[in-house]
């Protein structure tokens, strides 16, 4: 796990949305939340216990109430009775997850084993965030989602970055900047992920690293 500065980041940015949000709650509420809502989503199961043993000592009779998601939760129950899904808690939760993750990192990798339903949380989550600005919600996040998604191993590296010609010393663009361009282009209030679905190897996710960081250079 990741615990440096980064990590930090998170915390505060979530810290400081919730406490914008609704200023009449106890800092260590807030923090708490903050800290529990932005580690939660990449801890595995067995680590939730002593995550949450280390939270009470840190914070010791503080009780936090639990989130009502309200019309959100309503959304993606809707989005997966449609798509023919039954409605599991556990993966509602991990949807929510995800947007909550969103909110505080603009770099995002969903993992696990295949038909475990990493392509279907970001599509559940996506039609959701749509049918919530349909709905009329004036929340930042409720948006329709352009998404745009390719396989970084069906293609080469020059063909996903992009490449200099030696001889000419001409650029051509990769997917990625042609995708980034358009998303860039398109001065609507949609939301635009670029989702990259496929095995993660070294051999394209360490060029990502630069693009992921917060100085985003």
């Amino acid at each position: 796990y990741d615990f440096g500065m980064r990590a930090v980041k998170s915390v505060l940015v979530m810290a400081g949305a919730l406490r914008r949000k609704d200023a009449k709650t106890p800092e260590d509420v807030v923090l708490i939340r903050a800290m529990r809502d932005s580690n939660v989503p990449k801890f595995l199961e067995h680590d939730l216990p002593l995550f949450m043993g280390i939270i009470n000592d840190l914070f010791p009779g503080i009780d936090i109430p639990n989130i009502d998601y309200g019309n959100l939760q309503v959304a993606i129950e809707n989005q997966l009775r449609l798509a023919n899904f039954q409605i599991v808690p556990k993966f509602i939760t991990k949807i929510i997850q995800l947007l909550e993750t969103i909110q505080v990192r603009h770099g995002i990798m969903l993992v696990g084993l295949t038909g475990t339903g990493k392509t279907t949380v970001g599509k559940v989550l996506a039609k959701a965030l749509g049918q919530l600005e349909q709905e009329g919600s004036d929340d930042f996040y409720h948006k329709k989602v352009q998404m745009s998604r390719l396989n970084p191993k069906s293609v080469t590296m020059a063909e996903l970055y992009g490449s200099f010609n030696l001889v000419t010393n001409e650029w051509t663009d990769g997917l990625i900047a042609e995708i980034i361009r358009k998303a860039v282009n398109d001065e609507t209030d949609n939301k635009k992920w670029v989702v990259f679905d496929g095995p993660v190897d070294a051999l394209w996710i360490e060029n990502m690293n630069t693009v992921l960081d917060d100085n985003k250079t």
